[in-house]
């Protein structure tokens, strides 16, 4: 399963929000900046997790995104939901019912044994990623990194993000 890009930056604007101090917040602008992505685009993507309830947005002078929750009730599988939805990735169309090849009725019965392994499969991915927390990934940073990104994310006000395309 190939998950689209934006899911990527989500997840870890969502965890650099995490290490930020509770009411503070973090503009789409500077988090574009502190990753080097396409502000305008980032600040849309940001608006489902908003959406989703997993971050709050505001407005004014000191507006920006902050979580909705604490970091220990965010999960990952969340996240990747508000972003790719919630179909499995895999839908068997039941090929071995067709063509040269096609099974007789009565061998066809039970449920696709490649659909049964790939529908196990989606089911333990999406319990691993509801099994862990921004909180969860954020105890794994190093003890300075909260302070670090912080700092980082703070010069970054009132900047322009230079963003780069892909190369």
């Amino acid at each position: 399963m190939k998950l689209p890009v934006s899911t990527e930056w989500l997840l870890h604007c969502a965890a650099t929000l995490a290490q930020l101090d509770p009411n503070a917040t973090a503009s789409a602008a500077q988090l574009a900046l502190y990753y080097d992505l396409p502000a305008a685009y980032l600040a849309k993507q940001l608006q489902t997790l908003v959406k989703a309830g997993v971050l709050i947005a505001t407005t004014g002078p000191h507006g920006g995104f902050r979580l909705a929750q604490p970091a220990s009730e965010i999960t990952l599988l969340r996240i990747v939901e508000a972003v790719d939805g919630t179909s499995p990735p895999y839908e068997c169309r039941e090929i071995r019912q067709r063509g040269r090849g096609a099974l007789p009725a009565d061998e066809c019965q039970n449920t696709c044994i490649l659909a049964q392994k790939m529908a196990e499969a989606h089911d333990a991915w999406r319990r691993t990623l509801a099994s862990v927390s921004l909180a969860d990934i954020i105890a794994t940073l190093p003890p300075t990194a909260p302070a670090r990104t912080q700092s980082r994310l703070a010069s970054t006000i009132d900047s322009t993000p230079p963003y780069r395309s892909p190369r």
